[in-house]
């Protein structure tokens, strides 16, 4: 069954175009693609995107920091990267172990507590390495992520229940087999090198990545000058969100970073600037695995599309109101970075940059959703099983209703009538059913033509 919901992982609709050298669109060409997407289809309320190459950087931006602020973005503006901190985390082990700090065939038993019980198939057990590579087995999130705030969903998970999480957890396959992309595996790994480097991972990535590329603006607790220039996330609808904070999963998604930054990185990735880490950076670049594609691979944190002869390195990001994009290409020695401060796609345009034969995504504008009386929609609240292995949770805060699907975040639904709600960040739609005693009992998921019933079960 699809996924509802991929956070932080590359557009896989992408997969079957290539992308030849082509010439890279000019500025005005890339501001005329950013004026369609704010000013006309309101898709976000600003754009950066950042291109660099042997002859020098460029940064074309457009927009605000907030629908309701006047200031510009540019390329100092801070966003949330989401997932693109994975990168980083994978960065930092290929450090420790060029330092003998670790190998990266350790387990992780090896740097957790003895009270925590680690999983294993087979008495093989989870290592570095597969965590840094999506083929550790475990599941996107744990699950026994339940958050207080849906719009926060990280916020309040605690290094307690990720140690009884993995204490109780059992895996389904042999480690090392399959690519299924883990934020918790990411998260996890994170964690693990703070342990050994007696560092918190702020301190860590600072220590081995922004210090030596000179990325101030690359961090997670900002200071004054810093909080100004941070745009605001904005929902698929432009209504700000709050920001988002992964105390205990910080590896896998809690970095936030500007376009200039982001071009420093690439530049090093690209060896087109000397500094002491771009031998490092070299050997996560080396692919490790196939991915659930055969157009896609993962190396030690980035995805490797090797398409018709051109190879394109990238991650994406997401968060509440945040997306994001890098990536480069060794043949055309070309990086380019997109940041939006919205949860519209930003990937397609990331793409677009590197051949403009690659399509921008059709814009779908936002369906119009209605108000529903809250005591209505407490009635939907419980969990509903589709399956033995997958199931629905539907939550409640106020007037809105959330959806989370098993191994997966947390969304939010809106109504387009009182029974049926559809999602935005997918194409899915889900009817609430009443039995005989006008009591709701199940639900229908509607999705990629298939209309999947679950039952509620409590």
């Amino acid at each position: 069954m699809q996924k509802l919901l991929s956070w932080g992982l590359p557009l896989l609709s992408l997969l079957g175009l290539a992308l030849p050298v082509h010439a890279v669109p000019t500025d005005a060409q890339i501001e005329a693609i950013l004026k369609q997407r704010i000013d006309r289809e309101k898709q976000s309320p600003g754009i950066v995107v950042g291109i660099i190459d042997p002859q020098g950087q460029r940064i074309i931006s457009y927009g605000h920091l907030n629908v309701a602020n006047a200031d510009r973005i540019d390329g100092n503006t801070l966003f949330e990267i989401g997932s693109i901190t994975k990168v980083f985390t994978a960065l930092a082990l290929m450090q420790l172990s060029e330092e003998k700090m670790l190998n990266l065939d350790d387990s992780i038993a090896k740097f957790l507590p003895s009270t925590v019980k680690t999983p294993e198939f087979n008495g093989k057990p989870v290592t570095l390495l597969t965590l840094a590579t999506h083929t550790s087995s475990l599941p996107r999130i744990p699950d026994n992520l339940t958050p207080d705030n849906n719009q926060n969903p990280y916020a309040d998970y605690t290094l307690e229940q990720l140690y009884s999480f993995l204490s109780g957890y059992k895996l389904s396959r042999e480690i090392g087999t399959k690519y299924e992309y883990s934020n918790l595996g990411a998260g996890l790994l994170g964690h693990l090198l703070s342990i050994k480097a007696n560092v918190d991972y702020e301190a860590l990535i600072s220590k081995q990545i922004t210090q030596p590329l000179q990325m101030q603006d690359t961090r997670i607790h900002l200071i004054p000058d810093q909080i100004t220039r941070f745009a605001t996330g904005h929902d698929q609808r432009n209504r700000a969100v709050p920001y988002w904070d992964l105390p205990t999963l910080t590896g896998a998604g809690s970095l936030r970073s500007s376009g200039n930054d982001l071009l420093k990185f690439l530049a090093a990735n690209l060896d087109l600037q000397p500094s002491p880490i771009n031998a490092s950076l070299q050997k996560t670049h080396k692919i490790q695995h196939q991915a659930d594609s055969p157009n896609m691979a993962i190396a030690l944190g980035w995805h490797v599309f090797n398409l018709k002869g051109t190879e394109v390195i990238c991650h994406e990001g997401g968060t509440g109101g945040f997306r994001s994009f890098i990536g480069f290409s060794k043949t055309q020695r070309l990086g380019i970075v997109v940041l939006g401060n919205s949860e519209s796609d930003v990937s397609d345009l990331g793409f677009h940059l590197f051949d403009s034969r690659s399509p921008l995504a059709k814009y779908q504008p936002p369906k119009a959703s209605i108000a529903v009386d809250p005591k209505l929609l407490a009635t939907y609240i419980g969990r509903y099983e589709l399956t033995p292995d997958f199931s629905i949770t539907i939550t409640q805060k106020q007037d809105r209703l959330y959806l989370q699907a098993t191994g997966q975040a947390t969304v939010e639904l809106f109504a387009e009538t009182p029974t049926q709600f559809f999602l935005t960040v997918v194409e899915a739609k889900i009817t609430f059913i009443k039995d005989a005693q006008g009591q709701i009992n199940r639900l229908i998921l509607d999705q990629n033509g298939q209309q999947l019933p679950g039952q509620k079960i409590k």
